[in-house]
């Protein structure tokens, strides 16, 4: 096999495809879309010098061939957890525009993007499960809640966050994550409903466990197979209904506790 020629001042092509697959993997991880993330691996490694660059987009992995003149090379890298960060999200787009402009060298963006990862800031977790705690309670009274039940839905919600972050943390199966919360804030939501008197408990139930539903990846799903990428949008998709499943479970577990929805 031909050694790749040296050519002064430009990238690698080494060094190309596995900046372009780090920019991919992290928008995966973030929450992007198939289309996204194929159009900004893209940018970075035309920025880079790359005259020719395929991306095969999987679930849980990319593979990216890169080429200069007649010289090409393929790699493949493994993909964590699809999860959202909008702000890490929107930081490599405005990354990749710079590299894409030629404003810095492969090593340069190499450490940008280091530093994005070690300093892109994240809301404290009693923001987040304050805001979890409101945005279902506002839920609930959209679907029909009354003011009695307000108060159990926002401190359950509140409180079945706190626990998905600890469980995540200590690397808890997603799927079983998804279904001890379930349980557990239905059933407080429930509970503490009946307290206040409210006469929409069951309703209260539901509401409280509307933090759980994967809105983001169920529209990338979508997305990936109207855009051309229906491997990648059907895989989704399973996911999200496999993770509908479990919610679904935890919230009859509480039902039967409590002895609601009969």
């Amino acid at each position: 096999m031909l050694e790749e020629p040296i050519r002064p001042g430009r990238a690698s092509l080494e060094e190309i495809a596995m900046l372009a697959m780090e920019f991919g993997r992290l928008l995966m991880e973030s929450g992007a879309s198939a289309r996204i993330v194929d159009e900004i691996t893209t940018q970075v490694a035309r920025g880079l010098g790359a005259e020719r660059v395929d991306l095969r987009v999987g679930y849980a992995s990319l593979a990216i061939t890169v080429g200069i003149g007649f010289d090409g090379i393929t790699r493949m890298r493994k993909v964590g957890a699809l999860g959202v960060n909008q702000r890490l999200d929107h930081a490599l787009r405005q990354l990749a525009t710079t590299i894409e402009n030629g404003e810095v060298s492969a090593p340069a963006s190499r450490a940008e993007l280091e530093q994005l990862i070690r300093e892109s800031p994240r809301h404290p977790d009693w923001l987040v499960d304050v805001a979890a705690g409101v945005a279902c309670a506002s839920f609930g009274r959209l679907l029909g809640v009354d003011w009695a039940a307000v108060v159990p839905i926002f401190a359950a919600a509140a409180m079945g966050q706190h626990l998905r972050l600890q469980l995540a943390l200590r690397q808890v199966n997603i799927f079983l994550n998804t279904a001890l919360v379930s349980f557990a804030t239905s059933a407080l939501s429930g509970l503490t409903a009946r307290w206040t008197g409210s006469k929409t408990v069951d309703m209260a139930m539901i509401a409280a466990v509307l933090l759980l539903i994967p809105g983001v990846p169920s529209l990338n799903a979508q997305n990936d197979i109207l855009e051309g990428h229906p491997t990648l949008g059907s895989a989704r998709a399973v996911w999200v209904v496999i993770m509908l499943v479990f919610l679904t479970v935890g919230v009859w577990l509480g039902q039967m506790v409590l002895g609601e929805g009969r």
